[in-house]
């Protein structure tokens, strides 16, 4: 019996599923054998090439080998850049923390142009949802480690690079040992308990910082504690507002934003470990991708007051150790999405609840109270889309949906149902409703994501 077409498709994604995962896993361990061997020959001090080797009688004055030289040849012919700078960078070490939309290029760019060593903090695995802007990641990899992908992706690049993995969660009790290994710290983290922490350890151990952020169409980038420069405390003394703390995952980027921040990271920390041209110290840069437009502006010094590095600091190791970074910036170091508990349970319902009533044909109106852009993404039939801030102005379209349902189903009461992307903004909605006059009202727990995870699967996320 021939095979139908939804089990031959079901074959090939399962085959093909298998053969990304072995070539992964192959990849991966060409790219660590490969970077054993060139390890090993250069403590042997001896360079394995398939070309013929270099006239013995060839003068150098300088510790590149014939394969350096030929891989940056491109560094070393730039009269401001050249054998020394190229030195400098292949005997440093740089940390990039985070491996997603901004530590992705940053980590590619420092990987090809020949950071000594590379290491890579991240505890994240790779989703669907990463691709369009963490470039350094493969569909391969998705469900993986992070840092098991960006460290195959450099091997991949440059085989040269030691890469270090730190598969770990950044935390006080493990940010000291980690960044005492290495020369300059890059931040590619989106929180702000995260920005704190790193850069008060970087004042504690004296590493320059390259600190960069992306949301939406904007993204910013300076360098903090170097050459007498302020560090981030300085700039932010008191943390902003929870409210004012928005992440890509509710606010969304554009691709490209944290891309051209990654990228002016890497050369920040190539300029720092290089030593070579005038870092972002005391001054920051501001791009706007929607004007195409790049501003450096000053930034204030270095605060006399500031509690980490100012002239009276005292704070020291053990109490960075001790320290509430979540409680200070009354925010979580991993962000995940809100869970709101604003109503009892009678002014709510599941979503599986709300399904059965559909199916039963009970005579309801479904308010959609996303904003208008979310709701062109994807909405459940018949929904009426009140953004929550429109919500009292447009009471009487509610008034008039659930008369016309009525009239409809030729019932004396129709109910009213609201619904967000998680359950957190319907909440909201059901309380002003309540107040409004709505009183039977219910929100549906868990918004959309719930109606994907609960009742169809098929039903786009996002």
């Amino acid at each position: 019996m021939e095979p139908n077409g939804h089990d031959e498709a079901s074959r090939i994604l399962h085959e093909l599923q298998s053969l990304k995962a072995t070539k992964s896993d192959i990849d991966r361990r060409i790219s660590a054998l490969e970077s054993q061997l060139r390890h090993l020959n250069l403590q042997n001090g001896t360079v394995v090439k398939t070309s013929t080797l270099p006239n013995p009688i060839t003068a150098v004055h300088h510790d590149l080998t014939p394969e350096m030289i030929h891989r940056y040849s491109r560094h070393l012919l730039l009269p401001s850049f050249g054998v020394k700078a190229q030195s400098n960078l292949i005997n440093s070490s740089i940390l990039v923390v985070g491996a997603g939309g901004l530590g992705s290029p940053a980590l590619l760019y420092l990987a090809a142009c020949g950071a000594g060593r590379l290491g890579i903090v991240d505890n994240d695995v790779v989703e669907l949802n990463n691709m369009h802007r963490q470039v350094i990641h493969t569909e391969a990899f998705i469900g993986q480690p992070k840092v098991k992908s960006a460290a195959t992706t450099c091997r991949s690049i440059n085989s040269s690079v030691q890469i270090v993995e730190h598969h770990e969660a950044l935390r006080t009790s493990n940010a000291l040992e980690i960044f005492n290994q290495y020369d300059v710290i890059v931040d590619a983290t989106d929180n702000a308990p995260s920005r704190y922490m790193i850069s008060d350890c970087c004042v504690l151990l004296g590493k320059p910082l390259v600190s960069g952020a992306a949301l939406g169409l904007e993204g910013q980038l300076t360098v903090y504690n170097y050459n007498g420069g302020p560090c981030y405390r300085c700039l932010f003394p008191t943390p902003p507002p929870t409210a004012a703390c928005q992440r890509c995952a509710d606010s969304g980027v554009l691709g490209v934003v944290p891309g051209i921040i990654g990228c002016l990271q890497a050369l920040e920390a190539i300029k720092i470990a290089s030593a070579v041209g005038e870092p972002l110290a005391g001054r920051m840069l501001l791009f706007d991708a929607l004007a195409a437009r790049i501003r450096i502006v000053k930034i204030r010094g270095r605060s006399p007051q500031c509690e980490a590095c100012g002239e009276n600091a005292t704070f020291t190791q053990q109490q960075f150790r001790e320290f509430d970074y979540e409680k200070f910036t009354q925010s979580p170091l991993t962000p995940s999405p809100l869970k709101l508990k604003l109503l009892q349970s009678d002014s709510r319902i599941s979503s599986k609840e709300y399904h059965d009533r559909v199916a039963n044909g009970e005579a309801h109106v479904l308010v959609d109270v996303r904003p208008a852009h979310h709701f062109k993404i994807v909405s459940l039939p018949k929904s009426l889309n009140i953004p929550l801030p429109s919500l009292e102005a447009r009471l009487p379209e509610i008034s008039s949906a659930l008369k016309d349902e009525e009239e409809r189903n030729g019932s004396s009461s129709a109910k009213l149902y609201v619904i967000c992307r998680r359950g957190n903004d319907s909440q909201r909605a059901v309380q002003n409703l309540h107040k409004l006059g709505f009183t039977s009202a219910r929100d549906i727990v868990g918004g959309l994501e719930s109606w994907a995870h609960d009742v169809d699967s098929n039903f786009p996320t996002y």
